[in-house]
């Protein structure tokens, strides 16, 4: 099975994350998002507040479990176990526009194939309550796209 390639992890991975710039064990993995995780638009990808460590908020996404890569040195697992799944905190919506993408590849994943439409429909009315339209659009294009590649 094996680690994500670097092309995999940047395909599956937000624009906020450092896996867009940074191999793998080059930043940490939390949890989840939150405040103690910012963007940080300098560098191009979230940090810790604290330490400034480079930062991934979504282990599903990512493809490895959380762990303090960077900062502590915690070597990466081998690859033969699973990729974290999506959490129930995952399918809150947020209130951060950055996090849109990675509420509904949440969604996606987390529906069952036959209520995919429906879940998708729920989440776009949902989206479209809290965030501008075009964000939304262009949330839902990045995800289909790499969502439909990533199932095949």
């Amino acid at each position: 099975m094996g680690l994500p390639s670097a092309e995999e992890i940047r395909d599956a991975t937000c624009v906020a994350c450092p896996a867009q710039a940074l191999a793998l064990g080059a930043f940490d993995v939390a949890e989840r998002p939150g405040p103690q995780h910012p963007y940080d638009s300098g560098r191009g990808y979230r940090v810790h507040a604290a330490t400034g460590t480079p930062t991934c908020v979504h282990p599903y996404r990512v493809g490895v479990p959380p762990a303090a890569y960077a900062s502590r040195r915690v070597p990466l697992p081998d690859g033969d176990e699973p990729a974290p799944a999506v959490q129930p905190a995952d399918l809150e919506l947020p209130d951060d526009p950055t996090l849109l993408e990675a509420w509904l590849i949440a969604v996606v994943r987390a529906a069952p194939p036959a209520a995919l439409g429906a879940a998708l429909g729920r989440a776009e009315t949902a989206a479209a309550a809290r965030f501008d339209d075009g964000e939304v659009v262009a949330a839902l294009r990045r995800v289909l796209t790499n969502e439909l590649a990533r199932s095949r």
